[in-house]
């Protein structure tokens, strides 16, 4: 008996120290998360935002990251972020791709990717215009004319503070109407040269470069995703389309949610130096095409297919985007940002202007077309907002959320009050681009919310609207 209560004593041990083991592990791996998300945030506000690095510790990093001790390195472009008795986490800028987290690999090697490259924002850009949708002109947009009344109410709402602790930060709004800006402002501290993260508004800018790619015959969206990983005989992951990866059906298991410290997403973003190495893994959670669930994972997958596509040298890829897209709508500020592995993080890291953020938007207002030179093939802004099969009440397209469109009944849209016609790429904390095409109307937020309900882009589009209509 006593040989017997002995054994179950140790076994019992066994357990408790495999669960310590098990927890002290994940409790590692989330501080190591935090950290890693201090440093890249601190390292693209500082450096691609130009902001006071004070400022950015106040608001995107207070709280708990308020333990995490921070360091920006001005004479060597980088920031590194560390706890104590913890491996410390450094995101290194580069001129033309921002700001990339080192996840394990040597600093040396990073800074070797960029020798010589010439990629640099601004570069063929024009600053300042905007193109008439009626004329195909371009047409000055320096300085709005003076808003009417109810568009100065409608921008001082969404910038109003009403509750301490549940802090709203706007930081940029812009009211584009017919092509021009009609209504712009700006919390202390920001401008119109002020280039702010999109987060996950930089997923409907992938699109758009798939879009480029299938315009040109590189990419096709019926075609199966060219992912090796895939391939092996008996893989079910290899009837994975293009269109189901721009549709959010890929059938993947991905965890995407950012409030979850371990969450695929996380791991990915903030641990991996390989996003799309990270995605492609994944296993199967349901047949390709048969169910809609959001996934930050699918749009990486959708960037490495784009590098490979492109072909070329790495700096023939990360110029892609700024000749087949940015200087082409003048969108100088446009800085999309690289994981280690020299592969844009499409899902989640490019910073823009909030003006040029609007050049993003009229573009989709214009089909596709800018100052008369078709920049997505035809058909496809349509094909962006036509509802994916498996989205509930038509609520997603192709990287692009929208308001279920005419085919879904009123009640069930999910913003009932708002043109059907209505579409959006929305970013963590509140990023939006609205394009609504049968208003002539783009509008652009931009700021830090953490609390969804603090600011509701509904109740401020309609405020838009009601003051559009009565001036």
């Amino acid at each position: 008996m006593a040989s017997g209560r002995n054994t179950s004593l140790r076994l019992l041990g066994v357990v408790l120290l495999g669960a310590a083991l098990y927890g002290g592990y994940w409790l590692w791996e989330i501080l190591l998360i935090g950290t890693a998300y201090e440093a890249k945030v601190l390292c693209s506000s500082v450096f691609v935002s130009r902001r006071d690095p004070q400022q950015v510790l106040r608001q995107e990093l207070e709280g708990i990251f308020e333990i995490v001790d921070s360091e920006v390195d001005r004479d060597n472009l980088a920031v590194t972020a560390r706890l104590p008795g913890m491996p410390e986490q450094r995101a290194v800028y580069r001129a033309g791709l921002g700001c990339t987290l080192l996840a394990g690999v040597p600093e040396a090697e990073l800074r070797r990717q960029a020798s010589g490259l010439s990629v640099g924002a601004g570069e063929g850009g024009r600053v300042g215009e905007v193109a008439d949708p009626s004329s195909g002109e371009p047409v000055s947009s320096g300085a709005p004319p003076p808003a009417s009344e109810a568009l100065r109410r409608a921008l001082a709402g969404a910038f109003a503070e009403p509750d301490p602790s549940r802090p709203v930060r706007t930081r940029a709004l812009v009211i584009q109407h017919h092509g021009r800006v009609v209504a712009e402002r700006y919390a202390p501290g920001f401008s119109q040269e002020t280039p702010l993260a999109g987060w996950s508004m930089t997923k409907s800018v992938t699109s758009a470069l798939v879009g480029i790619l299938v315009s040109s015959g590189k990419l096709a969206l019926d075609e199966p995703a060219p992912v090796p990983e895939w391939q092996s005989p008996g893989d079910p992951r290899a009837a994975i389309t293009i269109d189901h990866l721009l549709r959010m059906s890929s059938g993947l298991d991905f965890d995407d949610r950012s409030g979850a410290a371990l969450s695929d997403v996380n791991r990915m973003l903030l641990r991996s130096p390989d996003a799309a190495g990270y995605a492609v893994e994944k296993p199967l959670q349901d047949a390709p095409g048969s169910a809609w669930y959001y996934s930050s994972g699918t749009t990486n997958i959708l960037s490495r297919i784009i590098r490979a596509r492109i072909g070329g040298t790495d700096a023939d890829y990360w110029a892609f985007a700024r000749r087949a897209l940015f200087d082409r709508i003048g969108m100088p500020s446009a800085v999309m940002e690289p994981d280690a592995s020299g592969t844009f993080v499409g899902s989640s890291f490019m910073y823009a202007t909030a003006r040029d953020w609007a050049r993003f938007g009229q573009l989709y207002l214009q089909d596709g077309v800018w100052n008369g030179e078709r920049i997505l093939p035809e058909g496809w802004v349509a094909y962006t907002r036509r509802p994916a099969p498996a989205a509930p009440h038509g609520r997603y397209g192709a990287h692009f959320w929208l308001n279920g469109g005419e085919a879904v009944p009123v009640a069930e849209r999910p913003f009932p009050s708002l043109p059907a016609d209505l579409h959006y790429a929305a970013g963590y904390e509140g990023q939006y681009v609205i394009v609504i095409p049968s208003r002539e109307l783009v509008i652009v937020r931009l700021g830090q919310t953490a609390d969804r309900q603090a600011w509701r882009m509904d109740d401020f589009v309609a405020a838009v609207l009601a003051a559009i209509d009565g001036s």
